[in-house]
């Protein structure tokens, strides 16, 4: 422990807020790798490996210095095929410990720092139970599968003292900086109406299955966790159990939380005046999805409106771009997405604010990393580019928009108390009920 809290302080300077190893060639990258002896390394374990958690793991492997030690899945088919992909890319996996539990992981003293990469619904305590455990946490998004959640994930942060990063990466990548900068220049003139969407044509809703056995090698209770009971489905497991209320919020969470995080953060504001929504399954009645394929969400403001527009299984979106944040002022439109960012002039306002497309051109995964792992040994944790704070918040304007649909009501927020004037829609949707004897932990 005291080589590392001597590397850790030696190499802050280095990984800490600014400085990213990223930018040294591969020759340079090679030789920072080498000169890391193994009490040096920052460990890390990675509990949920099929999709994203196995795309953080990968990234976390390119920033020097950072050991994986440990895997966590409760699909046995997922662990036996991850360590066979470690071994054909030459990793000693005799040095990784697999478990499929993740409480056991959590009790391996030399991990300093966990990915959860679960489904949503198992976000809030895993992040809750790393933390009480000594562990620092690269949490997917979106953080919480409700309000409540987010807002006990944030207290955990608080009173462990943990670095908490979540994974929205756009908020690593340099256009979209360099966009909000100029939204905030005030070039635009008055901005009236912020439009956000999301079309995805490779998503198409999902066809009815019928329930089947469980898979072998899968602990389906361990999958399940807080939520409810069900009988296997293969449409509620891998992947797929984003289009499902029990586990996660749909395409408004999904996606919402990346590109709604930066129509707020552009318009400086943190809470709407009021938020409504409308939608439904119109793209296919009978799907097996029970989150809408179609959804609008308005959120109101004193001066302006941000609109949230999603589509599953078409891609023809505002501007041509099948997701993006507009800007839209007096003197133009300044169009973002994760391809990069362009300004459109009003025709009545000629030669102002024009901005050809300025393509993106940096990998915001991979930096997302090189400034957590710097955050991880510099303990700064102002210099984190999305923690629990920011990310739990998003969350929770996520979460407005369907709980908005979900009631079929207008909904009004009560900054001062963090909940809605609605006293029956805090007690239905504000925390969402465990099951199987799981708790949301006291914090």
């Amino acid at each position: 422990m005291i080589a590392r809290r001597k590397f850790l302080e030696r190499t802050a300077a280095l990984a800490g807020g600014g400085i990213l190893l990223s930018a040294f060639d591969n020759k340079t990258f090679s030789i920072f790798k080498n000169r890391f002896s193994p009490a040096d390394q920052v460990n890390i374990g990675a509990i949920g490996i099929n999709g994203m958690g196995w795309s953080n793991v990968n990234a976390a492997m390119k920033v020097p210095g950072v050991k994986l030690v440990a895997l966590c899945d409760i699909d046995k088919n997922v662990l036996d095929k991850r360590m066979a992909e470690l071994s054909k890319n030459n990793v000693d996996t005799s040095k990784i410990k697999t478990y499929g539990d993740y409480r056991k992981l959590l009790e391996q003293k030399d991990i300093d720092a966990v990915i959860v990469g679960t489904p949503d619904h198992w976000h809030a305590l895993i992040m809750i139970h790393a933390c009480e455990a000594g562990k620092d946490v690269y949490c997917e998004k979106p953080v919480g599968n409700s309000i409540g959640e987010c807002n006990r994930m944030v207290a955990a942060q608080q009173r462990y003292n943990k670095i908490v990063q979540a994974g929205q990466w756009q908020r690593s990548q340099q256009h979209f900086k360099d966009a909000i900068d100029f939204v905030h220049s005030g070039k635009l003139g008055n901005i009236r109406t912020v439009k956000v969407w999301c079309y995805l044509d490779w998503k198409q809703p999902l066809d009815v299955k019928p329930n089947s056995p469980v898979p072998a090698g899968v602990d389906y209770n361990k999958w399940l966790g807080p939520a409810p009971m069900r009988p296997f489905n293969e449409n509620r497991f891998h992947f797929t159990f984003r289009w499902f209320w029990d586990y996660a919020g749909g395409l408004m969470t999904d996606w919402g939380v990346h590109l709604l995080d930066y129509a707020f953060m552009g318009m400086k504001v943190d809470t709407p005046k009021s938020v409504a929504a409308l939608g439904g399954k119109f793209a296919k009645p009978d799907s097996a999805d029970e989150t809408p394929d179609t959804l609008m969400a308005l959120y109101e403001f004193d001066h302006y409106n941000i609109i949230w527009d999603h589509a599953i299984g078409i891609g023809n979106g505002d501007y041509g771009r099948d997701h993006g944040i507009g800007f839209i002022g007096t003197n133009g439109t300044l169009v973002l997405n994760r391809g990069g960012w362009e300004v459109m002039e009003e025709k009545k306002n000629p030669g102002k604010v024009l901005v050809p497309f300025a393509k993106s051109v940096d990998n915001g995964l991979n930096k997302h990393w090189e400034n957590f792992i710097g955050v991880v040994r510099s303990r700064k944790q102002e210099d984190l580019h999305c923690p629990i704070q920011d990310a739990a918040h998003i969350a929770i304007l996520s979460q407005m928009g369907n709980i908005a649909y979900r009631s079929k009501q207008k909904l009004f927020w009560d900054k001062s108390k963090g909940k809605f004037t609605d006293e029956k829609i805090n007690q239905e949707y504000l925390v969402k009920k465990y099951y199987n004897g799981y708790q949301l932990p006291k914090v």
